[in-house]
């Protein structure tokens, strides 16, 4: 069995923002040389997000609607962790959308259903942050 590492790094110059790194993960997979396996793409921070569904910016603002009247940023005292950072609503907001993703390989390809796309998701930017992307297989 193969196993392949790679790290994706990112500096959002706002506070949130989300990406598509479908090709990034594709590119991944392709250096990898693995044929049929799994790739596990994680968000290596706690106030980001890895995750999978369709590039469609209504749903895009429709996410950051909802994540922000689930967790609002400000008033920021409404927070306790907030006495140690301003970034309370970020770690909520990840905590919801999710750590990482799983995506199967076949035939070398990524294996996904209709209008899925692999996607990071900031919710505490404007420093350096990583993905985790880890391929095992043949």
């Amino acid at each position: 069995m193969k196993s392949y590492r790679k790290e994706l790094t990112f500096h959002l110059p706002t506070r949130r923002g989300l990406v598509n790194i479908t090709k990034d993960v594709q590119k991944a997979v392709r250096e990898s040389g693995v044929k049929e396996g799994l790739v596990l793409v994680n968000a290596m921070n706690i106030t980001a997000s890895v995750f999978i569904n369709d590039d469609e910016s209504g749903l895009h603002a429709d996410y950051e609607a909802w994540l922000e009247k689930l967790a609002p940023e400000k008033p920021y005292e409404q927070y306790r962790h907030n006495g140690f950072e301003d970034n309370a609503d970020a770690h909520l907001k990840r905590t919801i959308m999710g750590r990482e993703t799983v995506v199967a390989i076949t035939n070398g390809e990524l294996d996904f259903g209709t209008w899925e796309q692999i996607f990071y998701y900031e919710f505490d930017g404007k420093r350096q942050k990583r993905v985790l992307i880890k391929i095992i297989g043949e």
